[in-house]
């Protein structure tokens, strides 16, 4: 079933937990991460990002990831991630994603306030919740081995973040304070108190980019400081990958599918233990 960004970030709220936020460009990662939300029945984002239509349109696997979240026993939002402009959230929304994130941290701070204020007056007509982002993260998210550090010059200043937030109404923030995107090359230094200072200054939940490859504890002790989506996609993937190599060095195997099955049980695997790792943060 389909339940809204706020309905969603109240969960957590209410039980201190973290909601797994996860990208599924391809079909395996969709249907392993619906089979986790029916077998935990925590509520579980599931996101396209634009960045991501290199692999799929929105406009062919958006329409299934709605469907399935409706038609599931369990509590899905569906999400448009890292948004760039207002026509591809429009899209997203037209096609039935009941929550958005628009992502201007690469503009001016003023043309960032503008173009989120857009969004949300667009996803408030339709009753959607909308995630915006101050301070920078470097990486990415294609799958590039090449992997950016944590820069504590890009890291999201509160004050500026509360006024952001009061500036343009967003539901959910997404800072900057000590991850990075992709598949991490040294270890990550998290500043906890810089999130406990976000969450107190803005007055709205903090959402962790840069979600993949952080260990339990590090995991668990954002969640205590205020963090309440974590976005989640390059370890899934690996999972998927690290799942069907032996196949493929199998000479028995010749089937495309049987891949695909393999790659859907390794993301499956993992997604449950990061969904589980999020909801037992007491």
């Amino acid at each position: 079933m389909l339940i809204g960004l706020g309905e969603a970030l109240a969960y957590a709220e209410d039980n201190n937990v973290g909601l797994a936020a996860i990208n599924t460009p391809f079909f395996e990662a969709l249907l392993a991460t619906i089979d986790v939300g029916e077998r935990t029945g925590v509520p579980i984002i599931l996101q396209f990002a634009q960045v991501h239509e290199g692999i799929v349109g929105i406009e062919e696997i958006g329409p299934v990831m709605v469907e399935l979240a409706k038609r599931s026993s369990a509590p899905f939002v569906v999400h448009v991630d890292h948004g760039d402009d207002i026509d591809y959230i429009k899209k997203g929304l037209d096609i039935g994603f009941n929550s958005c994130m628009i992502d201007g941290s690469h503009r001016s701070y003023e043309d960032n306030v503008r173009v989120t204020r857009e969004v949300v007056d667009l996803a408030s007509e339709r009753g959607i919740g909308v995630e915006g982002e101050i301070g920078m993260m470097t990486g990415n998210e294609n799958g590039d081995p090449s992997q950016g550090v944590a820069d504590e010059s890009l890291y999201t200043d509160p004050a500026v973040a509360r006024d952001f937030v009061r500036a343009t109404g967003v539901t959910c923030l997404a800072a900057s304070f000590g991850t990075v995107h992709g598949v991490y090359r040294q270890k990550p230094k998290l500043d906890y108190e810089l999130i406990a200072t976000l969450r107190r200054d803005t007055g709205v939940p903090i959402v962790m980019h840069g979600g993949s490859g952080l260990t339990d504890e590090e995991y668990r002790e954002s969640v205590r400081h205020g963090v309440r989506k974590i976005n989640y996609y390059t370890y899934a993937a690996k999972a998927a990958y690290d799942a069907v190599v032996p196949l493929i060095e199998d000479d028995n195997v010749i089937l495309f599918s049987n891949l695909a099955a393999a790659a859907r049980k390794g993301v499956e695997a993992d997604v449950e233990a990061f969904v589980k790792t999020l909801a037992t943060t007491k």
